[in-house]
């Protein structure tokens, strides 16, 4: 059985979660934080979370598995069969991931550890916030979902991205990001009332 190494804080722990329960797909979770010890990294060389386990061997990185995925459990597909389409979902998702995860993440001290973040660091956030939303605005079709039609791992990486910057800019700035952008608040409630959403939100609260 494929196992899933990562704890359920972790948005990209959740991205994977997400879709091996999407897919149908039987796993076991192994419970485990970022890690330099040599156990982990032998399976994970940065020591990150994700990673899995396969029959082969190990893998890490988020993209890199959810592509494996796509490719050992091709049904239901959340990456298209035209090319360019399924550059789309992918030029997406690393939009998502650059301009709203990562961007997010420079304030958390300040934002959930009860930290600092200078006014240069806030506002430099802020800035690539404002226009990583403006790009999703542009690039999606929410239509209803953030590619078109069809669910793909676009809206994956759109669920916990998105309520990352919103947690972020309300704890920091007091600002929704996405307060004068219907169409990514109503994807975000049908992504949130998905079954297999449910799911991941249960666990996390324990």
């Amino acid at each position: 059985m494929l196992k899933l190494y990562g704890f359920p804080l972790s948005n990209y722990y959740n991205m994977v979660k997400i879709a091996l329960i999407e897919k149908g797909v039987d796993f076991e979770e192994v419970d485990v934080h970022p890690s330099q010890e040599s156990d982990y990294l032998s399976k994970s060389p940065m020591g990150k979370v994700p990673c899995i386990e396969t029959e082969q061997g190990f893998l890490s990185e988020t993209d890199v598995i959810l592509n494996y995925l796509e490719d050992v459990y091709p049904e239901p597909a959340f990456l298209p069969k035209d090319p360019f389409e399924r550059a789309k979902v992918r030029e997406l998702t690393k939009e998502l991931e650059l301009y709203v995860e990562l961007t997010s993440r420079t304030v958390y001290p300040q934002a959930f550890f009860g930290g600092t973040v200078s006014d240069e660091v806030k506002d430099k956030a802020r800035a690539s916030i404002e226009r990583g939303f403006a790009c999703i605005r542009a690039n999606g079709k929410f239509d209803p979902f953030i590619a078109g039609s069809e669910l793909t791992y676009a809206d994956f990486f759109f669920m916990y991205s998105v309520s990352l910057a919103r947690a972020c800019g309300g704890r920091v700035w007091q600002w929704d990001p996405i307060a004068d952008f219907p169409e990514a608040g109503a994807l975000l409630k049908q992504l949130n009332e998905r079954e297999s959403a449910k799911q991941v939100a249960a666990d996390q609260a324990g």
